[in-house]
């Protein structure tokens, strides 16, 4: 089976009607969506609508997951301050630009979609926020697609689309309990796993303009990251002319973030 997974939509209508057709054209037998389908562009009714209307399996993203839970506003949602302010005004645009039955589908989205041996998720496993970027340690990597019980987990929030195998493993764990051998130790294996990222369709900070999402074979285990050209300037004249902030323009039309980054972002909100 063909599968298609995208994420980060991000209210840019332009972007996703561009990916539908490169997946169509692609022959994809099903779609995945890892959510943030509001939130810094300027049409999220309409990409909720699209993606509903397409019946297509999502998981909640942390744009939707804010919108209906109220902002969870800090360093761990943004990755600087500049972009929390930024964050903050989107927000609030957002807040009030969307319908009520846009506000309650994104309230049904699961945290986590799994299908055989397959988990789709926003951020992790553990939080629609976390961010598991290329270069993340092996062990955390590989204990966030364990945790799901899946051989290959697909994720977003980055931004920027990778595949990542974790080979195959063993490891030691030292067990310490009151009047035990403090010497006891446990031993379990890894198979390989795989953690692939989708990137963006609608705000991708890859370096380039193209929407970004992934094709992968679940015959075959082949993995395509895909990148689809679109009218960027269509939706960065939307954005300015909505009243969004200016630079979110700018960064679509570079294909990249303008914000410094966190020191840890692994690192999660507890509420």
């Amino acid at each position: 089976m063909k599968i298609a997974v995208m994420s980060c939509i991000h209210g840019n209508y332009e972007a996703l009607n561009a990916v539908l057709s490169d997946i169509d054209a692609q022959k994809a037998d099903k779609i995945f969506c890892l959510g943030d389908l509001v939130g810094y562009g300027p049409y999220p009714n309409q990409v909720v609508e699209m993606i509903r209307s397409l019946d297509i399996p999502t998981c909640q993203g942390c744009w939707d997951e804010d919108i209906v839970e109220g902002l969870n506003s800090c360093e761990c949602s943004y990755p600087s301050v500049l972009a929390e302010k930024r964050g903050r005004v989107a927000h609030e645009w957002t807040n009030q630009e969307i319908h009520p039955e846009t506000r309650s589908f994104l309230a049904t989205l699961p945290m986590v979609v799994q299908e055989d041996n397959l988990c789709f998720v926003h951020g992790s496993p553990h939080s629609q926020h976390e961010y598991l970027l290329p270069d993340i340690h092996a062990f955390t990597a590989l204990e966030r697609v364990l945790s799901t019980g899946a051989d290959v987990m697909f994720c977003g929030h980055t931004h920027v689309p990778y595949v990542r195998a974790l080979s195959e493993g063993t490891f030691q764990v030292r067990i310490s309990q009151p009047n035990a051998d403090p010497d006891q130790t446990g031993r379990f294996e890894a198979p390989l796993k795989r953690l692939i990222n989708a990137g963006s369709v609608g705000e991708p900070r890859h370096g380039r303009t193209d929407a970004t999402y992934v094709l992968y074979d679940s015959e075959t285990q082949d993995v395509a990251l895909r990148e689809v050209p679109y009218d960027y300037q269509k939706t960065c004249q939307a954005i300015i002319e909505k009243g969004l902030p200016p630079i979110f323009a700018w960064r679509l039309a570079q294909g990249m973030e303008y914000a410094e980054r966190a020191e840890d972002p692994t690192h999660v909100c507890e509420r």
